[in-house]
């Protein structure tokens, strides 16, 4: 498991197991985001296995699958819903995390400082500066 912190409510993670779901909620952890379509990839564990295990924890889940290369406009909606409706820290995964690092920055883009949100993202190893910068420019 490689849970990357963006900031004190949102967390980042590659693919997560079932098995996972114990040392999430052991780290605190109130909710799982899944963002990775089911299917995307040859042995994927599908998200409802996750689902599952998450209940078991006592952890909310909430499933946004976001298509790589895709993002539309009601993606980014719902991703802040989820983030609203959810209890916190949450924990977001992906293939790689990336797609949940670049949804949190789009999501707090004109909320939080720009600078503070790619010092988050880069302490957390995503490089988020094409992105934030093609928002600035409208």
């Amino acid at each position: 498991m490689d849970l990357r912190k963006i900031s004190d409510h949102f967390s980042v993670s590659p693919q997560i197991s079932p098995e996972d779901v114990p040392d999430i909620a052991g780290a605190g952890f109130r909710s799982i985001l899944c963002n990775r379509p089911d299917g995307e990839e040859f042995g994927q564990i599908d998200c409802t296995a996750i689902e599952a295990a998450a209940q078991a924890a006592g952890l909310e889940f909430r499933n946004v699958p976001i298509v790589s290369g895709m993002l539309r406009e009601t993606d980014v909606d719902d991703f802040k819903a989820a983030l609203a409706g959810l209890p916190q820290p949450v924990l977001a995964y992906c293939r790689s995390g990336t797609r949940c690092t670049m949804l949190w920055t789009i999501a707090k883009h004109g909320e939080v400082d720009e600078a503070e949100i790619l010092r988050a993202t880069e302490a957390a190893g995503y490089d988020m500066r094409g992105l934030v910068a093609q928002m600035s420019r409208g």
